[in-house]
C-alpha cells in the first residue's frame, strides 16, 4: 500500500497557482476521525467519490516518534489503487511537523493539512486543532515548518473559537501565511454543528482572500450534504473555489454523484459488503481494528426501504465481519420470500 496515484488535488493547487479559475469548484471528503481510512475511501470512490480525500487526523508528534510509527500505520495507509490523499495532522510543536511533513513526503503524499479547527477537548488540552485560533503564533510557526517539506500545505479551520466574530481577524491571519488552501468549517468551536453554518460570510471572506492572498483557494465546509447543494452554494458565491462534504456522506454514500439517480437496495448493500472485505483485507496488514466502529456505518446503507430498522437491529447484534455477511444473507432469503408473496 505505498504506490497509489497521483491527486487531483495537485492538479488543482498547481492551475490556481497559475492563475486558472476553477470552472466548477472541486470537491472533497472531509477528514473524519474513524472514517475517513482508506476503507471507507475506497467505499465511496466505488459508489460516487469526490476529487480529493483526506485521512483520518493524525498527530504530528505520533508520525515523527519512531516507537509511534506502527500505531499510525493503519492510519496513513493507501492502497494501490487509490488517488494520494491529503495527510490531516496536528498538533502545535514546529519540531513535530517538520519530522512529520518530510515522513509523509517519503510515503508518497504530495498535500499535508493542518487541523486548526478540531473541538475535541483532548485536542485543544493539548494545544492543537481549534485551541491554534487562540494561538496565533503557534499556528504561524507550524505552518512554517509543515511548508519546509516542499509539500503542498492547507489549513482547516473554524470561524473563531468562542467568539462569532474571531474571524474578522482570524481569517485575515491565515491567508498572510499563504497556505496554499485554506477550508473554513463556518462555524466557532463553541456552537460545535448545533447552530446552522454561517453562510452569510462567505462573501466577505471571499473578499477577505482576494485582497490578502488571492491565490489561496477557498474551500467551505458546513451543512452541505451533496454535489448538488455544493454546486448550488458554489454559485450564490463567486470566488469559492472548493467544497468539502462531511455528515453528508452518512445520508447517501452517492453524495458526490454528478448524475443523481435512484440506487436500489441491492446497490447499497453491495457497498457494506465491500467495506466488510476491504475492513479485512486492512487487517490482515496491519492488526486486529475496532469491529465496534465498523457499525457507526450501517444507517449508510441500511435505510429508507421496508424493513431497513430490522436489518439495522440484525447487524447492531453482530460481533464480527462474518457475522455481519450471515445476517445480510438471511436478510437476502427473507427479502426474496416476501417479494414473492407480494
Amino acid at each position: 500500500m505505498t504506490q497509489a496515484k497521483s491527486s487531483y488535488w495537485q492538479k488543482v493547487v498547481d492551475q490556481a497557482q497559475a492563475g486558472h479559475e476553477q470552472p466548477t469548484p472541486f470537491f472533497t471528503l472531509a477528514p473524519m476521525e474513524a472514517v475517513t481510512d482508506t476503507v471507507f475511501r475506497r467505499v465511496v470512490e466505488k459508489a460516487a467519490g469526490p476529487d480529493a480525500y483526506y485521512t483520518e487526523f493524525t498527530n504530528a508528534r505520533s508520525i515523527a516518534h519512531p516507537k509511534a510509527k506502527f500505531s499510525v500505520q493503519g492510519r496513513l495507509a493507501v492502497a494501490d489503487d487509490e488517488s494520494m490523499p491529503i495527510a490531516q495532522i496536528w498538533g502545535n510543536r514546529p519540531e513535530d511537523f517538520r519530522s512529520a511533513a518530510n515522513d509523509l513526503k517519503t510515503r508518497g503524499y504530495e498535500a499535508v493539512d493542518i487541523n486548526m479547527g478540531c473541538p475535541d477537548g483532548t485536542v485543544i488540552k493539548n494545544g492543537g486543532g481549534s485551541d491554534l485560533i487562540r494561538h496565533q503564533d503557534d499556528a504561524a510557526a507550524i505552518i512554517a515548518a509543515a511548508k519546509e517539506s516542499g509539500l503542498v500545505v492547507s489549513v482547516k479551520t473554524r470561524l473563531g473559537f468562542n467568539d462569532f466574530e474571531t474571524y474578522k481577524t482570524w481569517l485575515p491571519f491565515l491567508l498572510e501565511q499563504d497556505v496554499q488552501v485554506l477550508t473554513i468549517h463556518l462555524r466557532t468551536r463553541k456552537e460545535m454543528s448545533k447552530v446552522p453554518a454561517h453562510y452569510e460570510v462567505i462573501d466577505e471572506i471571499v473578499a477577505m482572500r482576494d485582497a490578502i492572498s488571492p491565490r489561496t483557494l477557498l474551500q467551505i465546509n458546513g451543512d452541505i450534504k451533496d454535489r448538488a447543494a455544493g454546486l448550488e452554494l458554489a454559485a450564490a458565491h463567486p470566488g469559492v473555489d472548493g467544497i468539502m462534504i462531511g455528515r453528508g456522506i452518512f445520508e447517501s454514500p452517492w453524495a458526490f454523484e454528478k448524475a443523481p439517480s435512484d440506487h436500489t437496495l441491492e446497490e447499497s448493500l453491495d457497498l457494506l459488503r465491500l467495506q466488510l472485505d476491504l475492513h479485512d483485507e486492512v487487517t490482515k496488514l496491519y492488526g486486529p481494528r475496532h469491529f465496534q466502529k465498523l457499525k457507526r456505518f450501517f444507517k449508510i446503507y441500511v435505510r429508507s426501504f421496508s424493513y431497513a430498522s430490522d436489518l439495522r437491529m440484525a447487524l447492531m447484534e453482530t460481533n464480527t465481519t462474518d457475522e455481519v455477511r450471515q445476517a445480510l444473507a438471511d436478510f437476502d432469503r427473507q427479502w426474496q420470500a416476501h417479494q414473492k408473496q407480494a
